[in-house]
Formats: C-alpha cells, structure tokens, sequence
C-alpha cells in the first residue's frame, strides 16, 4: 500500500486539503494528516479539521509521498516548520516524492528540492519561486515533484498524484466514480 503523509497548519485551503485527502484514498493510498502540534487545525476559511497524528509521531514513519496543501497562513506555517523542511529533505535523500500547491510550493523551494526544476505555484508566491522554473502551469511534475497552481486546479493535482502513485489506469479507475474533467 502507498503511504502518504498530508502535513497541515493552521491557515491551511480547505479545498485543497481535502480534495488531496479524498482523491488519494478513493486511490487506495493510506493518508495520515499530521497538524504541526496539536490535532485540531483550522483552515483559512474557518473550517475545522481533527487530524489522523500530531507530526512528530509521523516523523520516523516512511512515507511514499509528503503533499502539502497551500494557504495563507497555512503554507508559510509549514515553511516556519523547520519539521517540515527536514522531512522534505529526507524524500529528497530516499528518492521519494513531494508534491505542494497554491503557496505551498515556496516551503519545497526553502527545502532546496526546486532548483532548475520546472514548478507552478499559485502567481502571487510565483517571485519566492527563486532558484526554479516557474511555469504558471495548473499541475507540473518534475524529478520527484509536484506542484499545482491553486484551488481550482486542486482536483488535477490530486489526480496527478494518483498517476505518480499507482499510474493511469488507476486514475481512470477512481475518475468513473468522480467525473472530473482531467
């Protein structure tokens, strides 16, 4: 089974939180959201969520994938999180993914993973995209990332991560059920 952790901070987009969720297990992956400190996490548009884990317990587990959904605060919260910025190395080291959208690309650009590698970020956090390629793609995969533009390309993020994951098929298999224009 393909592990994948979903780290959450206060300030996090709901919509692509829980899009990432949801679209990763119809999947089959095993998701673990993980807030920074305590559970109970609010998103920047007031909905709250009781995550699976606190981080630290997750931080000697192997995970497949670390995603991390964007925000305002939520990503520059994770990017604070020098947790965050450990754990983004480690899948750097192992040859693992991580994927990041909206401004939540920046927090894989302060972990060194961007550098001449094509990404997309939401326009307004495009200029903190320093040392990659900014495409102002909705989804762009490169090496081991993935990095989508924003909310309303959250559903094609999430099924690219189903490609990475498991492959076409499986992403034709989840989208009956979903109808998603992919």
């Amino acid at each position: 089974m393909k592990r994948v952790l979903v780290p959450m901070a206060n300030g996090f987009e709901e919509i692509e939180a829980i899009t990432i969720i949801d679209i990763l297990r119809r999947a089959g992956a095993e998701v673990c959201t993980a807030a920074l400190d305590k559970k109970n996490v609010e998103g920047s548009h007031g909905l709250k969520i009781i995550t699976d884990a606190v981080l630290d317990d997750m931080l000697t587990e192997n995970w497949d994938m670390v995603v991390l959904p964007g925000g305002v605060p939520g990503a520059p919260n994770l990017m604070a999180d020098e947790r965050i910025i450990t754990l983004l190395k480690k899948q750097a080291e192992d040859n693992k993914t991580s994927a990041a959208i909206c401004a939540a690309p920046a927090v894989l650009e302060k972990a060194g993973l961007t550098k001449d590698q094509h990404v997309t970020s939401h326009p307004e956090w495009a200029d903190r995209m320093t040392t990659a390629i900014h495409t102002g793609a909705r989804v762009e995969t490169a090496s081991q990332i993935v990095t989508g533009q924003a909310a309303g390309s959250a559903m094609e993020f999430a099924f690219k991560l189903v490609e990475v994951l498991f492959g076409p098929e499986k992403v034709a298999e989840v989208n009956t059920g979903v109808l998603a224009r992919l």
